[in-house]
């Protein structure tokens, strides 16, 4: 395709309006995803291709430094006309994460792939799920020495750092069960639950005074579950916690707290409990002065004439997986307001839109030049 209609504004309008009145639910991709493999065809992708789990994967130019542009084409549920009006696009999607996306799609179909290295354009499932796209991703081992994950971060901010995660199971039984009208006889398996949720919460968030919030181990009770009847005293009590682990901290390390607290409290009430992860995702933050970060930084600066912030972000994402496994720089970039994501009125800027697409063309050649003078045998 003409690579000048292409780099229109109304291409690029009409392109993302395509994408999101495209209803994709975690685990509902394949019409974005079809969507994606003919624009790739069109744009000059070579290897374009759906993987087993849906992802699509495209890949452009060959040579160094080889990027990973990354987004994810699943969206909460719920719909919303999609529509322009006064400045914005509306849609479900429109912020989380279909104009990151759409921008990183766009500004890869028009650099020259030979000037620029090899860009791999990826478009992932289920990452407001189970993360099942970027975890299949990783086990495909891609050959990147960089990635960029499209979220909605606000032009003028590159977010380097997420919290890990552990969520645990913590099932605590107390050895018999009474009727309501004679709680005496035995012990309440939701009253012990709660007790041992409470010093855990103590356990893990002592002594935090004046850290910001980035930095700062937390713990939340999201689900509770016991009784058999209502005028029946629960034998058996499973209570889920979210703990979201700073930069500074690992799984390992909250993970020994976890368990000494809770064999603590098991003893000092004399009932039985244990815990299961169902979840556990390590801390990641990108180097501030790699290559990466630095190519961004410039790119934004181009555009918006002013220098971006680094964020770390208290929530849990797929650059913790792929940083993680495959030990290298990701930050997470892309238009939109985080804050309206997920809502009934789900927007993005038009303008700011366009402007990310720039951002990323810039990023992309910055990123060449940057990787060369690092890898050259005068910086060895």
């Amino acid at each position: 395709m003409d690579s000048s209609i292409i780099n229109t504004p109304r291409y690029a309008v009409k392109t993302l309006e395509k994408a999101l009145r495209l209803y994709t639910p975690s685990l509902a991709e394949k019409p974005l995803a079809e969507f994606l493999a003919d624009k790739c065809d069109d744009f000059g992708f070579e290897d374009v291709r759906i993987d087993d789990v849906g992802n699509l994967i495209a890949t452009k130019g060959s040579g160094y430094p080889r990027i990973m542009l990354c987004g994810h084409m699943d969206t909460v549920p719920g719909k919303i006309k999609v529509r322009s009006e006064n400045g914005f696009i509306y849609g479900r999607g429109a912020s989380d994460a279909k104009a990151p996306l759409i921008a990183m799609l766009l500004a890869t179909s028009s650099v020259q792939p030979e000037n620029n290295g090899t860009i791999t354009f990826a478009a992932v499932v289920d990452e407001e799920g189970n993360a099942t796209g970027i975890k299949s991703l990783v086990k495909q081992k891609p050959a990147i020495d960089y990635a960029v994950f499209g979220e909605p971060s606000g032009i003028k901010n590159i977010t380097i750092a997420y919290k890990g995660r552990i969520a645990i199971n913590l099932r605590v039984n107390v050895g018999d069960s009474a009727h309501a009208s004679a709680p005496w006889l035995a012990k309440n398996a939701i009253e012990e639950s709660y007790i041992f949720t409470a010093a855990l919460k103590k356990s893990l968030e002592e002594n935090q005074e004046g850290l910001a919030k980035s930095m700062m181990l937390t713990s939340s009770l999201t689900e509770i579950k016991g009784g058999t009847s209502h005028n029946v005293t629960p034998l058996e009590c499973d209570a889920i916690m979210d703990i979201r682990i700073p930069v500074n901290m690992n799984c390992k390390m909250v993970g020994e707290r976890i368990a000494t607290t809770v064999q603590d409290i098991a003893k000092k009430q004399g009932v039985n409990a244990f815990y299961s992860v169902i979840d556990e995702t390590e801390p990641f933050e990108a180097p501030h002065n790699s290559p990466l970060v630095r190519a961004l930084t410039l790119g934004i600066m181009d555009v918006e004439k002013a220098r971006p912030q680094l964020i770390r972000k208290t929530g849990t994402g797929d650059m913790n997986i792929i940083g993680n496994s495959l030990n290298i720089p990701v930050v997470t970039y892309g238009p939109g307001d985080p804050h309206a994501s997920h809502t009934i009125d789900e927007r993005v800027s038009t303008d700011e839109f366009l402007r990310s697409v720039e951002v990323f063309k810039r990023m992309l050649s910055h990123l060449k030049r940057l990787h060369e003078f690092k890898s050259s045998p005068a910086k060895s």
